[in-house]
């Protein structure tokens, strides 16, 4: 499906390219890229079992991309789009980067950042939540699915 250009829809659409890379690579289909200035500066999606690291999530794999590309540790002029609600590392990491704006597409109601009560994100970054919700949960189904056959 096409979405306007350089929308919210558009480059969460990229973040599902990266997701369905993971599942390609029996992941945990979750994946993000980092867009500074309208411009996809990076990308990634859960390693964790390929590199047998519980750190290897698709936002620190592009968190640390995007650092690499400008050259600086803070992204306070950049947006992160991934396609699960970020975890309490995930999130934790945004903070100390400072990032400028967060978009995820589903929820997660067991692991999400959302479940502590205390502010884990950078209180400048803005918040958005449920952009292509329906697309990004469906692809998680279908790979837990495929698990539990």
């Amino acid at each position: 499906m096409a979405y306007p250009l350089f929308s919210d829809e558009y480059f969460m659409n990229e973040a599902l390219k990266e997701a369905q890379n993971a599942f390609e690579q029996d992941e945990v289909p979750v994946g993000a890229v980092v867009v500074s200035n309208n411009r996809v500066i990076a990308r990634g999606h859960n390693m964790t079992e390929q590199l047998g690291d519980v750190t290897a999530h698709a936002e620190m794999i592009a968190l640390t991309s995007a650092a690499n590309f400008l050259g600086a540790k803070y992204l306070n002029d950049c947006a992160l789009f991934v396609t699960l609600e970020p975890c309490l590392m995930c999130a934790s990491a945004y903070k100390w980067a400072q990032l400028g704006r967060l978009v995820f597409g589903a929820s997660d109601d067991k692991a999400g950042y959302h479940i502590v009560e205390a502010p884990v994100l950078h209180p400048k970054t803005e918040i958005k939540f449920g952009v292509l919700e329906k697309e990004c949960g469906d692809l998680l189904k279908a790979f837990f699915r495929g698990k539990r056959m």
